[in-house]
């Protein structure tokens, strides 16, 4: 039995991407009915940002990083662990598959702590508090195991918690690769914008089927993978670098593409190896 954790960003419930999402869903149902266990982690950023508006909040984003203060989180709570995880545990029951929504409150499902002040890139020379955003700690491998086991898919919102009761926002790419790396998972796809690595950005045609740390350093160094790519592939990295086996950057995808990227590696995507 093979363990694929899915990485789908919030991006993916809005009604332009609708069709690309009963796509993911039915290979979801189709890769459990086979007998493969998956966990799916997602985010909501742009679910969030719009609540915020709707509420009369400002997001407050440095180096394209969400500042998350009290108002900031209960907009998290409700739009990604709330609105963003019941609609893609419906698509994905209605795809066959049998999901449950998890956040990190769930039984520590994801344990963080609050994340110190810290540097980053475009962010200027001064540390910056980013409020309620954690840094997580440890994977509930126990209960996500134990519906694994049973035929149900957890579904993960990007929300870490700890023992006091405090919650945090995290980045979802973060929280799947935490996932991955805890459940030493044989395959960590990453849902994105693109259908994968591209040697031209402009041209999707340009895809990179496999790509090593090597090539990787290399086609940052030069300027082929740029912008939010860049912490993509590095993260992807580190995640091999931990036990992951495999990780599949992908997107844009009709129905038996997502199926196919696990079974094929290298027939859709990019396929990031050490």
């Amino acid at each position: 039995m093979t363990t694929t954790v899915i990485k789908l960003g919030g991006e993916l419930m809005d009604a332009a991407h609708q069709e690309e999402l009963k796509a993911i869903a039915a290979d979801i149902g189709a890769l459990m009915q086979a007998g493969h266990t998956v966990v799916v982690v997602h985010g909501g950023g742009p679910q969030a940002t719009a609540l915020q508006k709707r509420l009369g909040m400002e997001p407050r984003m440095v180096g394209g990083r969400r500042i998350t203060d009290e108002g900031t989180l209960e907009v998290m709570k409700m739009a990604v662990a709330g609105a963003v995880n019941v609609d893609l545990c419906a698509r994905l029951t209605a795809a066959g598959a049998r999901p449950v929504g998890l956040h990190g409150a769930s039984s520590l499902a994801v344990r963080a702590k609050r994340r110190p002040p810290l540097v980053v890139s475009g962010g200027g020379p001064d540390p910056v508090d980013f409020g309620f955003v954690g840094d997580v700690q440890s994977v509930n491998t126990e209960l996500l195991g134990l519906l694994g086991k049973n035929g149900y898919v957890p579904v993960m919102a990007c929300l870490g918690a700890d023992e006091q009761g405090n919650t945090f926002n995290i980045n979802a790419d973060t929280v799947a690769n935490q996932v991955a790396v805890a459940l030493k998972a044989d395959a960590l796809l990453l849902i994105t914008g693109t259908p994968g690595v591209l040697k031209d950005v402009k041209d999707p045609g340009s895809r990179i089927p496999v790509l090593t740390r090597a090539d990787g350093n290399a086609a940052i160094k030069d300027g082929t993978i740029g912008a939010g790519m860049i912490p993509k592939v590095e993260e992807s990295f580190k995640a091999l670098d931990e036990g992951v086996s495999q990780v599949i950057i992908l997107g844009r995808l009709t129905v038996g593409q997502l199926k196919r990227a696990v079974l094929e590696p290298g027939s859709v995507g990019t396929v990031l190896k050490n």
